[in-house]
């Protein structure tokens, strides 16, 4: 589709999309593959601005007669909605970009039978070492989106982001009770882009097999108020849920505890928290946005400096009515959907503290490695299930503890942090549910700090 030509038939500002979201999935449990399958979904969408109010059409019939249809029925939505609503004209900000971005694999590509040969001949090696497992079940996972992207304002965009992630999942049976342990390699990319060497990656499973082994002796965490170490993926998932939604500017102005909180404390001095579109020390973050899905060149938001809430999270208009420059936050998982603002690389930033000395510096606490799960609400209380933790017992690494949650209220949390590693480790693997399912990255070092533990 050519999206410049069809420019010519916006009237007033417009944005015209075409995109398509790709998947596929083989799984196999015990050997038996479960699932074979694949789906695509595309389309085109049009938005367009009409004094105060936006009208939105789309299609998945890609013919050029239907997307004018399409593009002139978003006007007069917008004409409609605007009438109705009798709001006053928008002048939009604006920074527009052209560029054209494809993260696709340039390595020769694997068909659907030899990826299910290879996991086959994975499952066969594992099933021999660890042959006390009840259940073995390996799954990969791959997504592709592709957004070509005009504006009435300049920008013409074209990427192509994938992203592709091996599972594997163990199972063992201890005593009357089924214990279960994970790891996930991958990220952004496609599937030739890791697993190329089978070799390099056997060392997750063999260190996801440890953790199962000291499961089947782990003990229960002490409930209540504990110095703990969370470690990276735990400060991404916190720094996602419990902060990143909270500083959304749509939810702050639908109700958010930090609506008043712009310019005050609200973490340790020693914490910086940032949401990057697609660059952070000269790498690639797991979810790269090069341009926003309104046709924005995004920024990085500084969202906490030294401790102090300083930014949200913006679109357009969001931006408009704070009067501040709009970050490059809408996003839109489908074609069919409206750009909402969303998430894209959400961070602690590193310290300077080391692992092993924060470890050191606790006495009686635990050691906090792997959610499952994880909820929070406008007032950033938050609960969070912990499915791979250790007791601390005078500085060192002790006993497993059985799966069990933390919770509280993130602005309070972080205003006990006392230390903060000096590395960064990102989640490339999670998707946020605001709305639309769609692709995020998480990440952070370690924080020592307290928090409220489930337990005994």
């Amino acid at each position: 589709m050519n999206l410049k030509e069809l420019k010519a038939y916006l009237s007033g500002y417009g944005e015209l999309r075409y995109q398509i979201n790709s998947n596929s999935l083989i799984a196999m449990s015990n050997g038996s593959l479960v699932r074979n399958s694949s789906t695509e979904n595309k389309g085109f969408s049009a938005r367009i601005l009409k004094g105060g109010a936006w009208g939105f059409a789309s299609t998945s019939q890609l013919n050029q007669e239907n997307v004018k249809k399409i593009i002139d029925q978003a006007g007069k939505n917008a004409q409609f909605l605007f009438q109705k609503q009798a709001q006053s004209d928008l002048i939009l900000p604006s920074r527009p970009i052209s560029i054209e971005r494809d993260l696709s694999t340039r390595k020769s590509r694997l068909n659907s039978k030899e990826k299910i040969e290879l996991i086959s001949e994975i499952n066969a090696q594992l099933r021999a070492k660890y042959q006390d497992l009840t259940t073995l079940t390996l799954i990969i996972n791959e997504e592709k989106v592709e957004k070509n992207v005009v504006t009435g304002d300049g920008t013409d965009f074209r990427t192509v982001i994938p992203r592709a992630h091996l599972s594997c999942n163990f199972m063992m049976r201890n005593g009357n009770e089924m214990i279960t342990e994970s790891c996930r390699i991958g990220g952004l990319g496609e599937f030739e882009d890791y697993f190329d060497k089978v070799d390099e990656f056997y060392k997750n499973f063999a260190e996801a097999y440890e953790h199962l082994v000291n499961k089947k002796s782990a003990v229960f965490a002490q409930s209540g108020l504990h110095d703990v170490i969370l470690d990276s993926q735990l400060a991404g998932i916190l720094a996602h849920e419990a902060i990143g939604h909270t500083t959304e500017a749509d939810i702050v102005r639908g109700g958010s505890i930090m609506e008043e909180m712009m310019g005050k404390q609200v973490a340790s001095e020693m914490v910086n928290l940032i949401d990057v579109p697609h660059t952070y020390d000269g790498e690639l973050c797991p979810r790269p946005v090069f341009v926003d899905d309104e046709g924005l060149e995004p920024i990085t938001a500084n969202i906490i400096e030294n401790g102090i809430l300083k930014t949200f999270m913006h679109n357009k208009c969001s931006a408009l009515s704070y009067g501040v420059a709009p970050t490059g936050n809408a996003r839109a998982s489908q074609y069919s959907d409206e750009p909402i603002i969303r998430m894209r690389n959400t961070m602690i930033v590193p310290g300077n503290d080391k692992l092993e000395d924060m470890i050191k510096s606790i006495k009686d606490g635990y050691y906090l490695i792997l959610p499952n799960n994880g909820e929070a609400d406008r007032t950033s209380e938050f609960m969070f299930g912990i499915v791979r933790g250790y007791q601390i017992k005078d500085g060192k690494v002790a006993k497993a503890i059985k799966e069990t949650t933390i919770s509280g209220v993130a602005v309070k949390l972080l205003k006990t942090i006392t230390a903060i590693s000096d590395d960064l480790t990102w989640s490339g693997g999670g998707t946020c549910g605001k709305k639309q399912g769609i692709a995020v990255g998480m990440g952070g070092p370690a924080i020592k700090c307290k928090v409220n533990i489930g337990g005994k």
